[in-house]
């Protein structure tokens, strides 16, 4: 049962792991971290006039409406762009953001080498330590991606806050999939590291077990032999 129990967390904590890289590379790789929109309010019938509309990832912009329309652009980390955005506080939030973007690539570097370590321990079972060692990696590629996702959002909110209200004028933005496949990555990971640090201290648990059980039989042993 013991036995059973144990192959069980490690198929857990191996699929979960694997979840987790896949949903990390896709988050990294995809262009919908945020979506957001601007434009006018007609005040003769109330409606909205959208002047921008975009999906942006880590490396990329997208156009949906406005001037810029079904263009796409990559992030220049170095030089400005040559696009044109309504609103100066658009163009700082899309400025802002780009220093979260280390952190989910070192995440993803972790959990690459937390998933490759892993799975050698699969094979040579009898190196526990590897478990453990992956598992720590899993930890710290958790750690750099929360770091990424919480400077990603109050980048956003920062620069939302400061925006100047105006009646004429409306914003909207919301998180798109990328981002929430990034933050299940995050969950994913932590259920793998616990999984996989459960069964390497029941491993290590049970091996001091038979240890001591082992020594106890043969000081009786000795005993028996001194009493003839």
């Amino acid at each position: 049962m013991s036995s059973c129990s144990s192959r069980a967390l490690t198929i857990l904590s191996t699929v979960f792991g694997a979840c987790g890289l896949l949903l990390v590379g896709v988050a990294v790789s995809t262009d919908y971290w945020l979506l957001m929109e601007e434009g006018i309010v007609l005040q003769q019938n109330q409606s909205m006039e959208v002047k921008m509309a975009l999906h942006s990832g880590l490396w990329r912009v997208c156009f949906v409406a406005g001037t810029e329309n079904g263009r796409c652009v990559a992030s220049e980390y170095f030089t400005e762009p040559e696009i044109e955005i309504t609103t100066e506080n658009t163009a700082n939030i899309l400025k802002m953001v780009r220093t979260a973007t280390p952190f989910p690539m070192v995440s993803l570097l972790f959990v690459f080498t937390a998933f490759v370590i892993s799975n050698i321990g699969h094979i040579r079972p009898q190196r526990t330590i590897l478990a453990f060692v992956s598992g720590i990696f899993f930890i710290l590629s958790g750690l750099s991606l929360v770091v990424g996702l919480v400077l990603y959002i109050s980048s956003i909110n920062d620069e939302v806050m400061n925006r100047p209200r105006e009646p004429e004028q409306f914003f909207n933005y919301r998180y798109g999939w990328s981002f929430a496949f990034a933050a299940s990555s995050f969950l994913l990971k932590e259920v793998s590291v616990l999984a996989k640090l459960h069964v390497y201290f029941k491993a290590k648990f049970e091996a001091g077990k038979n240890h001591d059980a082992s020594a106890k039989y043969s000081y009786s042993l000795y005993i028996l032999n001194q009493s003839f």
